[in-house]
């Protein structure tokens, strides 16, 4: 709303701001500051969530750097995925947790239970992942995660294998 107002008045060239313009630019960086303030304190709580239930973390190293060339890099770097990546890294040191951050290349496309890759890269519509080498089902992402898994160096064998125990 604010940009829309200091769109309609915007000076022309040479003129100076009008009360009004920087008014509504002054609304529209108090209002930036709340959602930048928001998203890092959301992402903030999450990595705690998350550290504190969990030992030893593996997350893809995304840089949403390379989706600058689409509309998508507005989307990317809107949603704070590295400012959320750096407060779970950060989140994780101080409370003496290991982060181990994987490449973000085919761990989609891979097999978590043989390491086969695929010979083409999977529609997102595709939600379950089948293994050609060894024929393996399950679902996509619980794959990838396995995947990743294994690039960290972790055991994945305890994923999803056994229920959570019920206090």
């Amino acid at each position: 709303r604010y940009q829309r107002m200091m769109a309609r008045r915007k000076p022309q060239n040479g003129q100076a701001a009008s009360k009004g313009y920087r008014e509504a630019k002054r609304q529209t960086a108090k209002l930036h500051r709340k959602v930048a303030a928001q998203r890092t304190d959301t992402g903030r709580k999450w990595a705690k969530q998350v550290v504190r239930d969990h030992d030893a973390i593996a997350v893809e190293d995304f840089r949403p750097k390379f989706l600058a060339k689409s509309t998508m890099a507005h989307k990317a770097a809107d949603a704070a995925i590295s400012a959320t990546k750096r407060a779970l890294v950060e989140m994780a040191r101080k409370h003496g947790r290991a982060v181990h951050l994987v490449h973000p290349a085919h761990t989609t496309m891979d097999c978590a239970m043989c390491g086969a890759r695929t010979k083409h890269a999977l529609p997102l519509s595709e939600r379950t992942y089948t293994c050609t080498a060894c024929g393996a089902v399950s679902p996509r992402d619980k794959n990838s995660a396995r995947v990743m898994l294994v690039r960290a160096g972790l055991n994945p064998t305890g994923v999803d294998l056994v229920s959570p125990a019920t206090c």
